[in-house]
C-alpha cells in the first residue's frame, strides 16, 4: 500500500516537474515581421536589381539578339561560338595574365604600408585618410592621370628612372609593359585595402611578439609566425575581393586604350580584357546574345576560382575560434 503510494506521488511531481518545464522557443512573429520588414528594400533590390537581370541574361544567352529586334532561340549556338573565338582566347589569357600580376603586388604592397601604419603611432590616423584619399577619385581621371605619367617619353616615372640610370619602358605602346603599367596604375587605389590590413595587425597580441622575441626569435620569423597566421584572414578575404576585381577589369584599361580609337592596334590587342570584349560585343555591334555567353562564362570562371582558393584557404588561413 504504502509503495504504491509513493510511486503515485512520484508520477504526480514527474508530471508537475514536466508542467513546469519551459517550452522550447517561441516564435515571436511581430518581431519576424519587423525584421522582414526592415530587409524588405534589400530583398526587393537584389530580386530587381541582380536576380532578375541575371536570369534575364541567362535566356538571352540562348538568344540571338541586337536589341532592336525580337531575340531568336538559337540554342547553345551563342556557347559553341564563344569555344572557338580567337578573341576571347585572347581576352581571357590577358586577364588572367594581368590578375596574376596584380592580385600578388597589391597585397604585398599593401600589407606593407599597413604595416609602416602601424607603427607611425599618433600620425597614423592622418596617414590612413591620406592613403585613402585616392579610393575617392574617379577611375577615368586616374587613367588619364596615368596615362601622362606613363608616357614613355615625356612620362614622369621614365624621367624619375632616368635619374638613377634606368631607361624605362614604353608603358603604353609596348605590348609587353601594357599589363604590368595598368597593374602599377591599379596600386593607386589600393587605400581600401590597406586600412583592412591594419586593423588586423591592431588586433595582433602584443604578448606573442613579447614571447617570441625572449624566445630569441627574430623580426622575419616573429612576420612569419606570428603576423603572417594571425591577420591570415584578412589576407584570404582581400586575395579573393582583389581576384575578382581584376577578373572584371575594365573602366582604367578601356580609358587608357580604347577611348575614342576605332581601329584595332597591338596595343588594343595586350590590353583587351575580357570585360572590355564583352562590352564591345554587347554595345558595339550589339551582339547581346552572344554578350550574355560571354557574361556567364566569366561568372563560371570566377565561381570556379574562388572555389578552389575557398578550398586551399583550409589550409593556410587562421581563426581563433578552429582547434
Amino acid at each position: 500500500m504504502t509503495k504504491t503510494l509513493t510511486d503515485k506521488s512520484i508520477e504526480r511531481a514527474a508530471r508537475s516537474a514536466a508542467g513546469r518545464q519551459p517550452a522550447g522557443p517561441r516564435r515571436n512573429w511581430r518581431e519576424i515581421r519587423a525584421a522582414y520588414g526592415f530587409l524588405s528594400p534589400w530583398i526587393i533590390g537584389f530580386v530587381v536589381f541582380t536576380t532578375a537581370p541575371m536570369l534575364i541574361s541567362l535566356y538571352l544567352s540562348f538568344t540571338d539578339y541586337d536589341q532592336i529586334n525580337a531575340p531568336n532561340y538559337v540554342g547553345t549556338q551563342n556557347y559553341q561560338q564563344l569555344m572557338s573565338d580567337p578573341k576571347v582566347a585572347l581576352a581571357l589569357k590577358n586577364t588572367l595574365i594581368y590578375a596574376v600580376m596584380y592580385v600578388p603586388a597589391a597585397m604585398a604592397v599593401a600589407l606593407g604600408l599597413a604595416m609602416v601604419l602601424n607603427r607611425v603611432g599618433r600620425a597614423a590616423g592622418f596617414f590612413r585618410t591620406v592613403f585613402y584619399l585616392p579610393v575617392m577619385t574617379p577611375t577615368v581621371a586616374a587613367a588619364a592621370l596615368f596615362l601622362l605619367l606613363l608616357n614613355g617619353q615625356k612620362g614622369l616615372i621614365n624621367r624619375s628612372l632616368m635619374l638613377i640610370g634606368v631607361h624605362g619602358p614604353n608603358w603604353t605602346t609596348d605590348s609587353a609593359w601594357i599589363k604590368p603599367g595598368l597593374a602599377l596604375t591599379m596600386l593607386w587605389g589600393l587605400g581600401g585595402t590597406v586600412v583592412i590590413y591594419l586593423a588586423a595587425l591592431q588586433q595582433v597580441p602584443k604578448d606573442l611578439y613579447e614571447a617570441a622575441q625572449l624566445d630569441g626569435a627574430g623580426s622575419f620569423n616573429r612576420f612569419r609566425r606570428i603576423t603572417l597566421p594571425m591577420i591570415s584572414g584578412a589576407l584570404f578575404f582581400t586575395m579573393i575581393v582583389l581576384t575578382i576585381n581584376s577578373l572584371q577589369m575594365f573602366d582604367q584599361a578601356y580609358t587608357m586604350f580604347f577611348g575614342g580609337q576605332q581601329q584595332s592596334t597591338y596595343a588594343n590587342d595586350a590590353a583587351l580584357f575580357y570585360v572590355i570584349y564583352l562590352f564591345q560585343q554587347a554595345f558595339g555591334v550589339l551582339h547581346m546574345g552572344y554578350a550574355s555567353a560571354l557574361a556567364w562564362l566569366l561568372f563560371g570562371i570566377i565561381l570556379l576560382i574562388t572555389a578552389v582558393q575557398v578550398r586551399l584557404s583550409k589550409r593556410f588561413v587562421y581563426y581563433e575560434g578552429d582547434r
